[in-house]
């Protein structure tokens, strides 16, 4: 299944795809793609609609973040070996966390605007977790069994903010517009392997990163069973799981960020693709 979340922000309802790619409707049946309705036996009621009879939602209305009320969103660095390279980092022992404010959240559509003064402003297109039921304690040989689907994140990042702010990188992620997720939630059964994806992010119709989740250091079993023996993951939470190369930061010689007016576009494979306009905060 792919499931959504559309309207105006704030006031976002739930809906899922049809095989024909048509929005319906699924406020008459949840409250929102939260919660319980994320759990194996939520998913597997979502699962056993029948598509048609469910409200068609006409238009083209804005798309929310495909989950709702995240709790936790967990964010690990330099967790590909190509993009450790090209930042001239040392590969982990392990992952590296840090956290980004879920106020940061944005549909995957929406402006992502920089922040006023900035000129460090970077893109980061990575693959999402997101997890179904909790999670604590839980070997990597399970973990995937705590996932209720997946979806695309672009992690912009603010370097300077970032680096030089003093402090945690959690500084430099977690500016608001700066977490846009979605288009939607893909349920885990239609991800055969979240180790075997194909990823890209353009600038201005410019290709800047080619990536694979082949190339990860750390597996999203690895960082779930990692992070489930440091804190329990509760429904909701979600896991950005780290980028490919091709960011800004590493352009030689000179790093390139992102400046008022320039558009992103970004994508995974079997996750769905995102456009966003970049503006500027007065």
């Amino acid at each position: 299944m792919k499931l959504l979340r559309f309207g105006d922000a704030g006031a976002e309802k739930p809906g899922m795809l049809d095989a024909e790619g048509g929005l319906r409707d699924l406020s008459g049946v949840v409250g929102d793609i939260s919660g319980d309705v994320l759990s194996d036996e939520g998913l597997a009621k979502l699962r056993a609609l029948n598509p048609a009879d469910l409200p068609l939602v006409e238009g083209n209305p804005r798309l929310g973040p495909c989950v709702g009320q995240i709790g936790k969103f967990c964010c690990i660095g330099l967790n590909y070996s190509d993009h450790a390279a090209e930042t001239g980092a040392a590969i982990p022992e392990h992952p590296i966390l840090f956290m980004k404010a879920s106020s940061a959240v944005v549909g995957p559509n929406d402006d992502v605007m920089i922040p006023r003064g900035s000129t460090h402003t970077d893109w980061e297109v990575e693959l999402g977790v997101v997890i179904g039921k909790a999670a604590k304690y839980v070997s990597k040989e399970d973990a995937l069994d705590y996932v209720a689907g997946y979806c695309v994140i672009n992690d912009v990042s603010e370097r300077h903010y970032q680096t030089q702010l003093t402090g945690q990188w959690t500084k430099g992620k977690s500016c608001d517009t700066f977490g846009p997720t979605g288009p939607w939630l893909v349920t885990r059964d239609e991800v055969s392997d979240p180790q075997n994806l194909a990823m890209h992010l353009d600038v201005n119709g410019k290709r800047m990163q080619t990536g694979h989740t082949n190339t990860m250091i750390f597996t999203v079993a690895e960082i779930i069973e990692h992070l489930s023996h440091l804190f329990t993951l509760h429904p909701g939470d979600v896991i950005s799981t780290g980028t490919p190369p091709g960011v800004g930061m590493g352009i030689k010689p000179e790093p390139v960020y992102l400046k008022n007016g320039d558009v992103m576009e970004l994508s995974i494979e079997g996750l769905g693709t995102q456009r966003q306009n970049v503006g500027q905060d007065a």
